[in-house]
């Protein structure tokens, strides 16, 4: 083969080979989603509480953020990134996901999605009249608002393709127990039997999603209950001395995450070109409370903060002593989870969705 030739011959042989490890990368960076948009409760509220609202809810304060950058508390109920900001770093759509209540959203926030959800919200309105939190059902109303903005910036058309295709997390539901349900008086007398709760909660989040819908979400993934009686603040409130799992709110748990993956593919078949996702948070928490060594935890039934058998929000403060070892703990106040935690709940919804939207 003469010189130049061989010239060639190297040349296109460099060129296709860089034209093939830039389509691997294009391939493994492009995000599954143009956006990422969130609903719910503190276990995905990103700091719209800091904003006029008038609840107790807020986690503006250290030791929460403590593990974030800067050490700056945001609003997150944990040390550090909360499961959906840990799906938006693994789906390469933001590390950080911004509440929609934030004033000072950049043209990009919206563009790439937002946080809706509320800390203390449930899907009962009665849930929210003691946490004064921002009920579930009224969070499309922000997203409305949200829709407006996005279409000012980008047109209607394009707005609509991006909120078709956008990934859609909704989290709540153990506030209406936790806060609710097994408190107070009001709620047994109108539903004496649990699964008579459970029922009219779910068809709270019926409604729920079928809104979402006929806002233009196409791609919904809904959180089950954790194991309620495994948190700390259940263990602490019914005086339990031995600090083990409370098996009756474990079990009422399982019959609503039981009903609830029952009715996700009900919902989807009635909503034309919908893909409804059931989150599994129950099956991977008592995996790491049963099997705790095999994830790192050494303490799994109390918080990080303080005691950890009852501080969360205003009474986890700086006053509060804090573990040093906090990736060691499997939640950071006495309710919601540690980055740790986030983490491997974040990587297991991962490939589900990955799963279901890459098949």
């Amino acid at each position: 083969m003469s010189t130049s030739k061989t010239i060639i011959f190297t040349l296109f042989i460099v060129t296709t080979l860089h034209a093939s490890c830039n389509a691997a990368a294009n391939a493994t960076t492009k995000p599954l989603f143009p956006a990422i948009l969130i609903f719910g409760d503190s276990t995905v509220d990103t700091g719209n509480n800091n904003y006029p609202i008038q609840t107790i809810f807020r986690a503006k304060h250290v030791p929460y953020g403590i593990d974030l950058p800067g050490s700056t508390p945001t609003g997150r109920f944990s040390n550090g990134k909360l499961m959906s900001d840990i799906l938006a770093t693994k789906l390469n759509i933001k590390q950080f996901i911004p509440p929609f209540l934030q004033p000072n959203l950049s043209d990009q926030d919206i563009l790439t999605g937002v946080c809706f959800a509320s800390a203390g919200a449930g899907y009962d309105d009665r849930t929210s009249v003691t946490t004064q939190a921002i009920p579930v059902l009224e969070q499309p109303n922000m997203f409305k608002s949200y829709i407006v903005r996005l279409k000012g910036i980008v047109g209607d058309k394009k707005a609509m393709e991006i909120i078709n295709n956008a990934f859609v997390l909704v989290s709540a539901g153990p506030n209406d127990f936790i806060l609710n349900y097994y408190d107070f008086l009001s709620r047994h007398l109108k539903y004496p039997l649990i699964s008579d709760y459970q029922d009219f909660i779910l068809k709270r989040l019926e409604n729920f999603v079928q809104e979402l819908y006929s806002l233009g979400c196409r791609n919904i993934m809904v959180g089950g209950l954790p194991p309620i009686g495994c948190l700390p603040i259940q263990m602490t409130a019914k005086v339990n001395l031995f600090r083990s799992c409370l098996e009756q709110e474990n079990s009422d748990s399982i019959l609503y995450n039981q009903k609830l993956q029952k009715l996700l593919p009900q919902i989807e078949a009635s909503l034309t070109g919908s893909k409804i996702l059931y989150a599994n948070i129950y099956d991977p928490v008592m995996d790491m409370i049963q099997n705790s060594g095999k994830f790192g935890f050494k303490e799994t039934k109390r918080g990080c903060c303080g005691t950890g058998f009852l501080e969360m929000s205003f009474m986890c403060n700086a006053l509060s002593p804090t573990c040093g070892n906090r990736s060691e703990f499997l939640f950071f106040d006495s309710i919601h989870p540690s980055e740790a935690t986030c983490n491997i709940i974040g990587n297991i919804l991962d490939r589900q969705i990955r799963g279901r939207f890459q098949a």
